[in-house]
């Protein structure tokens, strides 16, 4: 009499990996930390009766050492997540990898051309942080669509649209809406995201 044996599973890491795909978790934190300090000590001191008087360097490093963090969190996030993808999901994430570099080079050189123009000298310090929010949002919404992340491409949206639409406001207006809306939106996805995660594993 002979058995017939099943098949065993050799591992189940990269099942788990696929399931959850990337782990914002961490990214968002810190992205959401950096939108909420950064752009919040922003529009607490600028304008014409700002709240409360801060160096002018202290805002830029509060958003620059955030989103730089969040940035080296989300690269070995994708890092990891690609470790277990083969053919076109690998080719799809060094694309869109890549296009981190391509769009903010974009940036750059739109926002340098624009602030050439004369009568305004002060458009950078408008142009930055929400060209910054709509270029993060268009990826975001790129990448949700290309790995079916729903959370992803809905964060994506969020800060697309309200990151266009502080440019109808006057400064500290604009601060105050990347601060509390794009701050916000970081928070509630951090909490999905870890809901997301959980129920994937």
């Amino acid at each position: 009499m002979t058995t017939t044996e099943l098949p065993v599973p050799t591992s189940t890491t990269s099942t788990v990996a696929r399931a959850v795909g990337v782990d914002n978790r961490t990214t968002y934190i810190s992205f959401g930390l950096a939108y909420l300090l950064g752009h919040g000590s922003r529009a607490i001191s600028s304008g014409a009766d700002p709240l409360v008087a801060l160096p002018a360097w202290l805002p830029v490093a509060l958003l620059g050492s955030g989103l730089g963090a969040g940035t080296v969190l989300a690269t070995l996030a994708a890092t990891r997540a690609q470790r277990d993808a083969d053919g076109p999901e690998a080719v799809t994430g060094k694309l869109l990898g890549a296009s981190w570099i391509t769009a903010f080079v974009g940036l750059f050189l739109a926002i340098t051309g624009l602030a050439a123009v004369p009568g305004m000298p002060d458009l950078q310090s408008t142009l930055w942080p929400t060209g910054s929010g709509f270029v993060v949002g268009l990826l975001y919404l790129a990448e949700g669509a290309a790995r079916r992340n729903v959370l992803h491409y809905l964060l994506g949206t969020w800060l697309t649209l309200i990151s266009t639409a502080a440019l109808f406001l006057a400064t500290p207006g604009t601060f105050w809406v990347l601060a509390l809306a794009g701050g916000g939106g970081y928070a509630l996805a951090t909490v999905l995201e870890y809901r997301r995660v959980a129920a994937a594993r």
